[in-house]
């Protein structure tokens, strides 16, 4: 039987080459040296390997580790290799935990299930860069590239029709060089934003097929953000201001002031999430100047509010 050594990148000694997948799911048994951290053995359902042992599959960072007839992994690049070659092994992560043997929880999710957390990662790293928070905005990037890996491997997984990843990053090479044509082609001068923008709505309409300046609009969106982005596309349509909503009632007067805000430059979405968290700033600076006084926090009524509330 073919001895095969699987080398981890020392760098990311959590993450299983691509390659390597295959060859740890057809094992009958699979060891990992002291170079392999614990986490990553209970995943492999692997058990720790001495030198001198005999193996069929051996997990290591050390390409030198065991004489071997088949060595995967060791093409994994080196720190300094090109861009994205980490992607690889978020990659492999995911296959290993969709996989037999992987995670219950991660096998058992659809598209459907997913959905909540593709919603709630997208707004901490929403609150993440808000903040300026670069340690939250890397991790929450993670979180969020999280969902697209699973996603595309659920995808790849139904049998009517299936895609991968690698489609996915496909199309959308496809698209950035369609959309970018005075980049890639050449082939006309776009030296401003504001034309970079129409000129990408454009290409989009055309490219979609879209017989109307709204459609494309996700109307799952948060309202106000919806209302904003409804008077954006209608305008570069040509449409005139005063046959935006207006009119008595509070949806009228919401839409009205979203729009206002945003043909003015404004984004009302982030205006109003600013405003909403300085309240919620200041309803936490009242409770705790309560508790400084001996007051309960959750016992205040209007006029402990107004004596705790900050100037």
């Amino acid at each position: 039987m073919p001895r095969t050594l699987v080398v981890l990148a020392s760098r990311r000694p959590g993450a299983v080459p691509a390659a390597a997948v295959p060859a740890l799911r057809a094992a009958a048994a699979v060891h990992a040296d002291e170079s392999v951290p614990a986490e990553l053995v209970v995943e492999l359902g692997a058990t720790r390997w001495t030198p001198g042992q005999p193996f069929e599959v051996l997990v290591s960072t050390d390409p030198r580790a065991a004489g071997a007839d088949v060595v995967l992994g060791a093409e994994l690049p080196d720190p300094s290799g090109p861009a994205g070659s980490a992607l690889l092994d978020a990659v492999a992560v995911m296959d290993r935990l969709r996989s037999p043997g992987g995670c219950p929880w991660d096998a058992e999710q659809t598209h459907t299930s997913l959905l909540q957390y593709l919603v709630e990662e997208c707004y901490e790293l929403y609150q993440a860069i808000e903040d300026g928070d670069r340690s939250a905005v890397r991790e929450e990037l993670g979180d969020v590239l999280l969902q697209v890996l699973f996603h595309a491997r659920i995808a790849a997984e139904d049998p009517a029709d299936p895609f991968d990843i690698d489609d996915v990053a496909a199309d959308l090479v496809a698209k950035l060089v369609g959309r970018h044509p005075h980049v890639f082609a050449g082939s006309e001068v776009v030296d401003t934003a504001e034309r970079q923008e129409h000129r990408w709505e454009e290409l989009k309409r055309a490219e979609k097929q879209r017989e109307s300046s709204v459609d494309g609009v996700p109307l799952g969106q948060p309202a106000v953000a919806l209302a904003a982005k409804l008077t954006s596309r209608t305008a570069r349509a040509g449409l005139p201001a005063e046959l935006l909503p207006t009119g008595p009632e509070v949806g009228e007067q919401l839409f009205a002031l979203a729009a206002t805000a945003r043909l003015a430059g404004i984004d009302p979405e982030a205006e109003l999430r600013g405003a909403a968290r300085r309240f919620a700033d200041r309803v936490r600076a009242a409770e705790k100047a309560a508790v400084a006084d001996g007051a309960d926090p959750h016992r205040l009524d209007a006029e402990g509010w107004r004596s705790h509330w900050p100037a």
